[in-house]
């Protein structure tokens, strides 16, 4: 009996081995100077993080309007998804860092009157922050962004803005922000922008439509950012990420658009993260 059991453990080893779990932390926060407050963030680390001194890429994984920093861990599943991508060799050993854009305002952007500027705390604190905090490669190759329906703007915005910041960018289900002056001014209530100059709404405009920033992008950019955009057949915001596909197949920017059978939903989402890990980790891989 006791050969049978050190036969069955045996047999069993590769398995533990090769299933190992990552953890998650939700519940983290850092002082931001620039927002005046402390700031959530919620990480994943990969299954060998506590066992190796090694240093890892690093994706930042932004919630959609009316979550925070757990909503990927409540909802989107990120440690059963990310450990099975990495155990099963379909992405590589990262970490998955989750900010909380729901506090105090809602959105990844600066407003526009500068008086609230989370896009400034995320590059000039937050990355930083969080890349001495943790072993992660600080370099662009190592670096990718992706995110859900407002966190997809922000994916979106932030490689357009930043494209020396991040080897990738997977926009999910993405608010792409206003398609013309015309649909800036018609919203200008929705998105907060009450007592703006026209001044104002076109520097608005210019900064934060996506379908702008495309058909302006100069030709030595083109090739900076890998792109990965999904958005369902069924979802709201298909007709913005459409018009943003249109747009670089004619200003001929590489890219992967895909289009799968679902809506606005964590269903379709959960099933987009395996696919966001695949593509981001051949970027972080040498070939």
């Amino acid at each position: 009996m006791q050969k049978l059991n050190l036969l069955t453990a045996f047999l069993l080893l590769p398995i533990q081995l090769f299933s190992q779990s990552g953890r998650v932390y939700d519940n983290l926060s850092m002082t931001s100077k620039i927002l005046d407050s402390e700031r959530k963030y919620a990480i994943y680390l990969p299954p060998d993080y506590e066992t190796s001194e090694r240093s890892y890429p690093v994706l930042y994984l932004l919630h959609g309007g009316g979550d925070d920093q757990t909503g990927w861990i409540q909802f989107g599943e990120v440690l059963h998804i990310a450990d099975k991508a990495i155990n099963e060799g379909a992405a590589t050993p990262m970490i998955i860092v989750m900010p909380d854009a729901q506090t105090g305002r809602r959105g990844y952007f600066n407003d526009i009157k500068g008086e609230w500027r989370y896009e400034d705390f995320f590059f000039e604190e937050f990355i930083p922050y969080v890349e001495k905090t943790y072993r992660i490669k600080g370099e662009k190759r190592y670096r990718a962004v992706t995110g859900l329906s407002m966190g997809g703007g922000g994916s979106f915005i932030y490689a357009l803005h930043h494209p020396e910041m991040f080897s990738s960018s997977c926009p999910l289900s993405a608010g792409t922000g206003p398609l013309s002056m015309e649909d800036l001014k018609n919203s200008v209530e929705r998105r907060g922008l009450q007592g703006a100059t026209d001044a104002e709404l076109e520097a608005y405009f210019k900064s934060q439509s996506v379908l702008y920033l495309i058909e302006n992008m100069s030709d030595d950019q083109k090739r900076a950012v890998r792109w990965y955009i999904d958005c369902g057949d069924d979802d709201f915001l298909y007709e913005g990420n459409s018009l943003v596909h249109i747009a670089m197949r004619k200003k001929e920017i590489s890219h992967e658009f895909r289009v799968r059978d679902g809506g606005h939903t964590w269903t379709y989402w959960r099933e987009s993260l395996p696919e966001v890990l695949s593509f981001i980790s051949d970027a972080f891989h040498q070939y």
